[in-house]
Parts: C-alpha cells; sequence; structure tokens
C-alpha cells in the first residue's frame, strides 16, 4: 500500500469572518505530481502556505507524513515562489543561492562540502554553465532554475512549486516542466505545483485539485477538466464563463 505524504481533512484556513480555504479533504500518496488549479484568489498560495507552516489559523486537520506542519523538520519541504517577487539586484551567485539553501543562511566564504552540493544540483537541472554570474544577468527561465536548485539541493520529500512559468516564455516553460516531471519520476519526490497551466496539468501531472475557495474537485489528472468541474472552479458571481477543455468564452450573465 502506497504511503500517504499528505492528508487534509475538513481543512480551512483564514478567520471567521474571512475564510481563504473551505473544507479541503484530500490524501495525496508519496511521489505523486499534483496540479493545483484555480483562478486568482482562489486560495491557491494559501493552501502552499498553509502546508509550509506560514498559516497557522487553520482548523480542521493537515498532516505531512503523519506530522503536524508546525512539527514538520524544514529538510523535508522544498519551495520555489513566484520569479516575480525575487529581488534581481540582489548581490548573488547562484551558487551561492543554492548553497545557502543548505544551512538557510548566508555564509561568505562556502565550504568545499557545500559547493560541490550546490554545483551537483545546478548541473542535474542545467543551470550549472551560469554558477558563477550575477543572477541580475539571468533570463526568467534561468533563474527558475536556480531556484529550483536551491529548493532540491537538501533533497527534501515535497516540492511546492507557485507557479513555475510564470515570467518564462513558452520554450522555458516546456523545458522547465518536463524538468520537474524527470525529477518527479527519477527521484520519487511529491510535487505540488499551482499552475493556470491546464496543459501541463492534464499531461505531466497524477492528480488535480481544483479550488475556488472550495475544493472542488480532487482525483486523477485525466478526470478533472470536465465541463461542469472548470464552470464551477472559473465562474463567478457577477458573470459565468462557458468554459470547455482548452478553450473559455465569457458570457455575460
Amino acid at each position: 500500500m502506497q504511503n500517504i505524504i499528505l492528508s487534509a481533512k475538513n481543512l480551512s484556513t483564514g478567520y471567521a469572518n474571512q475564510l481563504f480555504l473551505e473544507n479541503i479533504n484530500l490524501q495525496i500518496p508519496e511521489s505523486s505530481y499534483v496540479a493545483v488549479v484555480g483562478p486568482n484568489g482562489s486560495g491557491k498560495t494559501t493552501f502552499l502556505k498553509t502546508i509550509l507552516g506560514l498559516k497557522k489559523n487553520y482548523t480542521g486537520e493537515l498532516l505531512i507524513n503523519n506530522e503536524k506542519p508546525e512539527n514538520v523538520p524544514s529538510t523535508w519541504i522544498g519551495y520555489v515562489p513566484q520569479i516575480k517577487t525575487i529581488d534581481r539586484s540582489f548581490p548573488a551567485l547562484p551558487i551561492e543561492l543554492v548553497a545557502s539553501g543548505i544551512k538557510k543562511n548566508w555564509v561568505g566564504v562556502i565550504p568545499k562540502e557545500a559547493k560541490d552540493k550546490a554545483m551537483e544540483i545546478l548541473t542535474e537541472v542545467g543551470a550549472d554553465s551560469y554558477a558563477f554570474k550575477s543572477i541580475e544577468q539571468l533570463s526568467g527561465g534561468q533563474l527558475q532554475r536556480v531556484f529550483l536548485a536551491r529548493s532540491l539541493v537538501r533533497k527534501p520529500k515535497l516540492l511546492l512549486l507557485d507557479e513555475p512559468a510564470t515570467g518564462i516564455d513558452l520554450v522555458c516553460e516546456l523545458s522547465i516542466n518536463s524538468l520537474i516531471n524527470e525529477y518527479n519520476k527519477k527521484h520519487n519526490v511529491t510535487v505540488i505545483m499551482v499552475t493556470h497551466d491546464w496543459s501541463a496539468a492534464y499531461h505531466h501531472t497524477n492528480f488535480v485539485l481544483l479550488l475556488n475557495k472550495k475544493q472542488i474537485y480532487f482525483g486523477e489528472s485525466k478526470s478533472a477538466f470536465t465541463d461542469e468541474n472548470l464552470q464551477n472552479t472559473f465562474s463567478h458571481s457577477g458573470h459565468h464563463h462557458d468554459i470547455k477543455f482548452g478553450m473559455k468564452e465569457l458570457v455575460n450573465a
């Protein structure tokens, strides 16, 4: 029987008068690749932050490898934020950023062991050729690879990705999606990826969580994108989206 690495039971996050997530119920098997899909403001990033232990005002049950988020060792989880939130003017080299992920602090001189580990993972994600360039010189796709390497350098059990395709072109996006897919299969790390890309979710992942403050659907990717599920996920008060898989037509209510 496959181990469940993350489970949620009646999980709600927020306050009595404002819930950002409501009544999430799911079980994610170890080594899965999960896409979290929903409109802006639907609670996708809140879901990741609750897993990370950054949102403590939740009710219900959330367990990561049978531990509450606040009890989970930091080495268990890798996290890649949206690159649009990153300050490119920060005077750092990719190898320094990746090495800082080992101890979770900044060091003036990188020990040889840390430098070797950083170069090993930079090579695996295809970023070794610019390990010693300033981060302000990097393209969006290159920077995304560096932060992916930083999140993986401690070999986490669970990898969280917040819209990894944001701010990069289509060629880089396809390359990043392929890289994450290969890493998931090679190392059996569980991946939870927030994305707006239905095609990537359909073709690359095992499971899909459709969110619109509430859980619309959780299950196998191949069954996720029905017309009914998409309409319930992306429709909201004021107007209605007549949605088909792969296209969207706005219809005034």
